[in-house]
């Protein structure tokens, strides 16, 4: 099938690459290059990178609602747009274009968590499963009906996990869905309203570490973060990002706001439970064991070890 396809970060990256051995990608569209991390100057997105390597032509425009960009997009004439994380609005001008439609490959099981970011609201809300649809685009915000839905469990899984695996199981749903669409036999099963939740995108400072909170929420937190969106706090007056964390036995007992190394391990009593950190950043250094760390810190071998937000 003749294929437009639109995404920007690595997640959409790991769809094209996937997408292009079984149609014929006939452009890309992505975000315009931008400063990512703490570089200052320009780098393509990961969908461009993929797009040049493999010789296809690159378009990114500011906007899909100028009438230019939508008649260069209609000489192109895509049998389906395939969209993966793009990062902007299409228009119904754009939704229209290609016969097939514009398939979507959301990172979430629809109707539960439309929008922005759905993998690290599924894991702050502790959902079972996560998973990946293939929906219809149309007007409204991931409100189209779908026709491929694959699911995984979600249990001990991280944002950044999760991302890799729902990219391969998306690029596989989409390969489905596609074969669905051109044979006539796709299934399309519409939303259920009443089960709509939306995923907002992360604020900043929102996956910081609270002693105010469970162990549970806490473990979270660390879970669904990432360079973009760390969990924070400081540690006996240290400020870290903690990289790797899970619930303490029932039978260690820490108080809330109190930060213990005990039997080369490290505990923060939280609200409700005990968090054991695995793994932290300190602020200006390289990421090590919360063994290494806590080791360089006196104060945590004693009671008067304290942790709070940051």
């Amino acid at each position: 099938m003749r294929i437009v396809f639109m995404g920007t970060p690595a997640f959409a990256a790991d769809i094209l690459e996937q997408l292009i051995p079984h149609h014929e990608v006939v452009a890309v569209y992505t975000r315009p290059d931008a400063v990512r991390g703490r570089g200052k100057t320009l780098v393509p997105s990961p969908v461009k990178e993929v797009a040049q390597k493999h010789g296809i032509e690159v378009r990114t425009p500011r906007t899909l609602r100028d009438s230019q960009v939508q008649a260069d997009l209609a000489a192109l004439h895509p049998e389906a747009i395939c969209v993966a994380a793009y990062g902007a609005i299409l228009p119904k001008e754009v939704l229209d274009i290609p016969p097939y439609g514009c398939l979507n490959v959301h990172g979430s099981l629809l109707p539960r968590w439309r929008g922005a970011a759905p993998i690290e609201r599924a894991l702050l809300a502790g959902d079972e499963e996560v998973g990946v649809c293939i929906m219809a685009m149309e007007e409204g915000l991931d409100t189209g009906d779908y026709c491929v839905r694959r699911a995984i469990p979600a249990a001990g899984q991280t944002a950044a996990g999760l991302t890799v695996e729902l990219a391969d199981l998306g690029a596989q749903a989409l390969l489905v869905a596609l074969s669905q669409v051109e044979a006539g036999h796709a299934a399309w099963v519409s939303q259920d309203e009443s089960r709509v939740t939306y995923a907002e995108k992360i604020a900043k400072g929102e996956l910081d570490l609270d002693p105010q909170e469970s162990a549970a929420v806490n473990e979270r937190r660390v879970r669904a973060s990432s360079e973009a969106h760390p969990a924070r706090c400081i540690i006996g007056e240290r400020p870290v990002t903690v990289l790797a964390a899970c619930l303490a036995p029932a039978e260690v007992v820490v108080a809330p706001g109190q930060a213990q190394f005990m039997a080369k391990k490290l505990y923060l009593g939280c609200a409700q439970g005990v968090l054991e950190v695995l793994e932290v950043k300190p602020d200006g250094k390289r990421a090590m064991e919360a063994k290494a760390f806590a080791a360089g810190v006196p104060v945590l071998r004693g009671a008067e070890g304290a942790w709070h937000h940051a």
